[in-house]
């Protein structure tokens, strides 16, 4: 089913949304002070704060969980889908590397049943078609998407999740907009959205 006939409820990869300018500030151990780090499932805020920075795909699988009425801790998911290998995690906890796709396809599939497929190479203008037939995208993105005016330096890098698209917008929920305008239903031009897209992602149906 698509995501035009369901609502989609905006979770931000912070426990409390505002905090997006503080961490681009001051790095990770700005979470540190976030007051609602418990609600994220972490035991401790240290861990709540390595975690938060790595986990804006386990956000926009959060607001897809949630749009079919499950609300599951982010990182619980996190977690979850560092036992499918999705994740990978040092000894000491501290080197946190992922989003990796295929291990999350397959941690999506058993856990949640839902279906889901790695899609690279795709245009901007392919998004609609994906969305057609899916219910959602995870759409690997700068994040510096949150400021659609500036020139990202690379592509890629961040994930959002799209729950619409036609030929000229796409309108997504992003993790780490830093104000209520860059987080949730943001729309913007097909041209803009390019510029920050890796042409890469994962399309889901709940």
């Amino acid at each position: 089913m698509n995501t035009a006939t369901r609502t989609v409820p905006y979770f931000s990869q912070w426990e409390t949304a505002s905090m997006t300018l503080p961490v681009l500030a001051e790095g990770a151990s700005a979470l540190l002070r976030d007051p609602l780090w418990r609600q994220s499932g972490a035991d401790t805020p240290e861990e709540y704060a390595r975690w938060a920075v790595n986990i804006c795909g386990m956000a926009c699988l959060k607001m897809a969980l949630a749009a079919r009425g499950e609300l599951h801790r982010t990182i619980d998911l996190a977690r979850g889908c560092t036992a499918f290998g999705g994740y990978v995690v040092n000894e000491t906890g501290d080197t946190i590397k992922g989003l990796i796709y295929a291990p999350f396809v397959t941690f999506v599939a058993e856990r949640f049943n839902l279906r889901a497929e790695t899609i690279t190479g795709l245009a901007t203008s392919g998004i609609p078609d994906v969305l057609a037939k899916n219910s959602a995208f995870i759409a690997s993105v700068n994040s510096q998407i949150r400021w659609p005016d500036r020139a990202p330096p690379t592509k890629g890098g961040h994930l959002v999740l799209v729950t619409a698209a036609t030929p000229d917008t796409i309108r997504f929920h992003n993790p780490s907009g830093h104000d209520e305008a860059s987080q949730a239903d943001v729309e913007l031009p097909i041209a803009t959205f390019d510029r920050f897209f890796a042409s890469r992602g994962v399309a889901i149906t709940l």
